[in-house]
């Protein structure tokens, strides 16, 4: 399954725009409940004014909010950005840490943003499991479990150690575009063979 995604994507990466570890961080935390591409387009913005934590300090949690009211839970999510900020500067000397209890630890950042950060900016072979992922996972057979933890325990199980730095990306993306919740394209999917899902489409 894994080397069928890699062929087809050799090199995934998350849809999120960012050039730091911090505005990784701050676009992951404003993902919640949000499309990737309306918080690219709310930090296109707020990055060119604040690309530190310093400097995301200074807008305030109401300069904040300007930039990020198009997306859902902009006002706990502006809290909790300048929060983190604080903490980044007064614990971290302003750089994002690079260890879970670290990050889980910040306003805001849970288990699944941790993850995120750790694979992307720090390289570290986790698995990320958001609505996407949960569904893939269960539908194919690949990884079952009720909770997105559960979950994420069973493809540290399935998923071959030299797959795991690219899984979650390959896993998002196909259910992004290919493993659809309402309408699976499941004529176009590379794995249909593989899958286990009952109610697949014929082909």
């Amino acid at each position: 399954m894994f080397e069928r995604l890699r062929r087809a994507n050799p090199a995934p990466t998350t849809e999120l725009k960012f050039r730091t570890p911090f505005e990784l961080l701050i676009s992951v935390m404003l993902s919640a409940q949000a499309t990737d591409v309306s918080v690219n387009k709310a930090t296109r913005e707020l990055f060119k004014l604040a690309r530190t934590p310093s400097a995301m300090l200074r807008l305030g949690v109401r300069g904040i909010k300007r930039h990020i009211k198009s997306i859902g839970l902009y006002n706990t999510k502006a809290v909790n950005i300048v929060r983190t900020c604080k903490i980044l500067i007064e614990r971290h000397g302003g750089r994002v840490p690079s260890t879970r209890e670290e990050l889980e630890a910040l306003p805001g950042v849970g288990r699944k943003t941790a993850n995120v950060v750790l694979n992307t900016a720090f390289g570290e072979p986790t698995i990320a499991v958001d609505t996407h992922i949960f569904r893939v996972a269960n539908r194919t057979g690949l990884a079952s479990g009720r909770t997105p933890f559960a979950v994420e325990q069973e493809l540290l199980k399935a998923v071959p150690p030299r797959y795991r730095q690219h899984a979650h990306h390959w896993l998002i993306l196909h259910g992004r575009y290919t493993c659809l919740a309402r309408k699976p394209h499941c004529g176009r999917c590379v794995i249909y063979d593989l899958c286990e899902y009952p109610d697949k489409l014929a082909l």
